[in-house]
């Protein structure tokens, strides 16, 4: 295929006149195709002699069209992380939910509203928190998990932004920090303390927040169709 017989470039730039540099620069990168494996020897040496006399811009731009350099790669968007800590005053300071356990065990987890604010203790008990299928209002959520000779399990979709703050005095207090690629979704932020226990909150896998609003709204449709049909 003779390349020097394509179609006009669309370049705004197509029509201006070629120098030097821009032909070394269109040769590097030809030679940096060969390397790679991208074109044969012969393929190469063609589009070499073709670039040696080119005359315009536009005339170099067709030996690059089909490589990898004529079509650099788009930047991923970019965004700022969760902080580590909800902004002053953003979240309520008296809990939507208090979740304790004494000598006992208590668990909050299916298809419900999570509060902005969650208090959980756990008292020579257990406590779980699963929000995998929870319904998120809004987009900060505080759980504060404090677990003495007990233990506070927190669970979270895939696809939300988790922190945490606290720590153990004789025990543990593990948060498995991740970031959501929507800087919009919601952030949980786990804190508080686990004294001779443990406090730990990390995503449950193949669970996301898109996920449950669908199988939400799967059942709503469904209830819908039988009263319909009636």
């Amino acid at each position: 295929m003779d390349l020097q017989k394509h179609t006009e470039p669309t370049s705004a730039a197509a029509g201006l006149r070629a120098s030097d540099a821009d032909r070394d620069r269109v040769a590097d990168l030809l030679r940096e195709a060969l390397a790679e494996g991208r074109l044969t020897a012969d393929e190469h040496a063609e589009r070499v002699e073709g670039v040696l006399a080119a005359k315009t811009v536009g005339e170099l731009e067709v030996f690059l069209r089909d490589l990898p350099a004529a079509h650099p790669r788009r930047a991923a968007p970019s965004f700022a992380a969760a902080p580590d800590r909800p902004p002053l005053g953003s979240v309520p300071v008296d809990p939507d939910d208090h979740v304790v356990a004494v000598l006992s065990s208590a668990v909050r987890r299916g298809r419900r509203r999570a509060g902005r604010r969650i208090h959980a203790y756990a008292v020579f008990g257990s406590v779980e928190i699963d929000l995998s299928e929870a319904l998120f209002e809004y987009q900060q959520v505080v759980i504060k998990a404090v677990a003495v000779f007990g233990s506070v399990e927190v669970r979270v979709p895939e696809n939300v932004s988790l922190r945490g703050t606290g720590g153990g005095v004789l025990g543990s207090f593990e948060v498995a920090s991740l970031d959501a690629d929507d800087a919009n979704a919601p952030v949980v932020y786990v804190d508080g303390w686990a004294v001779l226990g443990s406090v730990e909150a990390k995503p449950k896998r193949g669970r996301f927040v898109a996920d449950i609003l669908d199988r939400v709204q799967h059942k709503v449709d469904k209830s819908l169709r039988k009263y319909l049909d009636r």
